[in-house]
């Protein structure tokens, strides 16, 4: 009798090992999967919006962060304010509830420092006037949903709101993001704010001595002195001579996310990728990429940007939330007595050298035999793609990188 529950106690604990080595990565629930997918349309949407509006120089978003503010605006909106974020998340079949876990699942799930590696702190307020009372209710679930703190401010000192504004970002991401916004417009409105720092680790180093000061070709006549750094080794690459344009994949730490750098032949010629840039091209570049010897050239640079999406979510369809004549924000304080007046999205990201230990063995092959070349010295496009969840955790670009202008050579 002794032996069979024996046999009975190890083959279920073999059956445990089994399935914990068949699934390594937690698999993300239904309704979370379909709003990773959704977010990801939701990049490219919002960033070719972005990408349209004059004097735009860089660009940094996180669609998943996004996502996850416009969750907190279906929270706290009743009817259609709450039905509108749906229909622009594609997401009008998914239940409420399903809505916030859902979006908070796949948050948590591209944000744990454990399995990412990779520094990414994120907060979130949303400031109301000194005047509102905020329902409990909501404040426990926003807190639970969405991790956003709540905080009242006389938006009528402007200068005041301001300052405590900035120093909060500025705290929250440890000097990283100085200032997100240099005035208040509405001073009756409810405000969203993130603050964000992100810095990738890679999947293999950049060797830290093999640094040195270049020139960045922000235009074919203005040049700017920023520090590059350099390695060579084998990456997912792509020359689209179609499309005049090479593409980089290069693995973060861990390998369950991946930097994808798109870069013009040309100086000037952004604007045409951007308008042809969507997930089914993406998608088309990813599946062609050759896991090829590539010398990497890349700024190592810091970019901090503070966008305002309030325009560019209300011309993708997000009228009501924004109008005050419309929005019902009742599930915030008890009362149609709010709208949302800004939606500040404020990041910064960093481009280091370190990572992970280069394989020095490769060296000693010819893997690394006439590498392809890929010099980042003028504008380019980048994403950071999730491989777990097929998400965007950050789409942006750099136009203008930090640095002095380069006097001019005769």
């Amino acid at each position: 009798m002794w032996v069979t529950g024996l046999l009975a106690l190890v083959f279920l604990v073999n059956s445990a090992s089994a399935a914990t080595a068949a699934s390594p990565d937690k698999v993300l629930s239904n309704h979370a999967t379909i709003l990773a997918d959704n977010s990801a349309n939701l990049a490219f949407s919002l960033y070719q919006n972005m990408a349209k509006e004059k004097n735009m120089e860089n660009i940094l978003i996180s669609p998943v962060v996004v996502a996850s503010s416009l969750g907190l605006v279906a929270l706290g909106g009743k009817a259609s304010t709450s039905s509108q974020v749906k229909t622009l998340l594609n997401a009008a079949k998914v239940k409420d509830e399903q809505l916030h876990t859902g979006l908070a699942e796949l948050l948590t799930e591209v944000t744990d420092p454990k399995t990412r590696n990779v520094t990414w702190k994120i907060s979130n307020r949303l400031y109301g006037p000194s005047t509102v009372t905020f329902v409990s209710d909501f404040v426990k679930s926003s807190k639970k949903h969405y991790n956003y703190d709540h905080f009242k401010i006389n938006f009528k000192d402007k200068k005041k709101a301001v300052n405590t504004i900035n120093k909060w970002a500025a705290k929250s991401t440890d000097g990283k993001l100085p200032e997100v916004t240099k005035d208040v417009e509405k001073t009756d409105g409810a405000m969203l704010i993130t603050a964000m720092f992100y810095k990738p680790h890679w999947d293999e180093q950049f060797h830290p001595q093999m640094v040195d000061n270049r020139g960045f070709m922000v235009s074919r006549s203005y040049t700017i002195s920023v520090q590059m750094m350099h390695r060579t080794g084998i990456y997912g690459f792509l020359d689209d001579t179609v499309n005049e344009a090479s593409i980089l994949s290069m693995l973060l730490a861990h390998k369950k996310s991946t930097l994808v750098m798109i870069l013009p032949y040309q100086v000037g010629s952004l604007e045409k990728l951007e308008k042809m840039l969507t997930k089914k091209q993406l998608d088309s570049w990813m599946a062609k990429l050759e896991q090829k010897a590539v010398a990497v050239s890349l700024p190592k640079v810091s970019m901090d940007v503070s966008h305002d999406l309030k325009k560019h979510l209300q011309d993708l369809g997000l009228t009501e939330a924004v109008d005050k004549s419309k929005a019902d924000l009742s599930n915030i304080s008890g009362k149609k007595d709010l709208y949302l007046s800004s939606l500040f999205h404020a990041s910064a990201i960093e481009w280091d050298t370190p990572g992970n230990e280069m394989n020095a063995s490769i060296f000693s092959t010819d893997k690394l035999k006439d590498p392809k070349l890929f010099y980042v010295d003028h504008p380019f496009i980048f994403l950071v793609k999730d491989q777990i969840t097929n998400s965007i955790l950050f789409i942006g670009r750099m136009v203008r990188p930090k640095g002095e202008k380069m006097r001019d050579e005769l």
